[in-house]
């Protein structure tokens, strides 16, 4: 699970101190919660050879999708926030909410 963590970070880049001040709330943060339930499951799943690596990438570029479609902000913005939703979560949180919220989620953002 620490190398999930580990590949879910180096998704990241650090922002600068002005982008660091960005809030999100409501359906933005629900949209980013979101988008770290299914990149850190596709990650953790992959590494754990249950799904391909063609379905992990599936479900990375979903994640970017709804980040892209129903999250405002500078990419640089975008990235930060999604960091913070990851240090507020360990891994297991996340994978349970993964169980729970992943179809809510994929039918609250849709990406096609």
């Amino acid at each position: 699970m620490r190398r999930a963590c580990t590949a879910g970070l180096l998704l990241l880049a650090w922002t600068s101190a002005a982008d660091a001040g960005r809030t999100y709330e409501g359906r933005e943060a629900v949209a980013l919660r979101c988008s770290n339930l299914l990149s850190i499951t596709a990650v953790v799943l992959s590494e754990a050879g249950e799904i391909t690596k063609v379905e992990r990438d599936i479900m990375l570029f979903a994640t970017v999708s709804i980040l892209e479609r129903h999250v405002s902000g500078t990419r640089a913005q975008k990235k930060r926030a999604l960091a913070v939703v990851r240090e507020r979560r360990s891994v297991v949180e996340t994978l349970e909410d993964y169980k729970r919220n992943a179809q809510r989620c994929l039918k609250q953002f849709p990406i096609n």
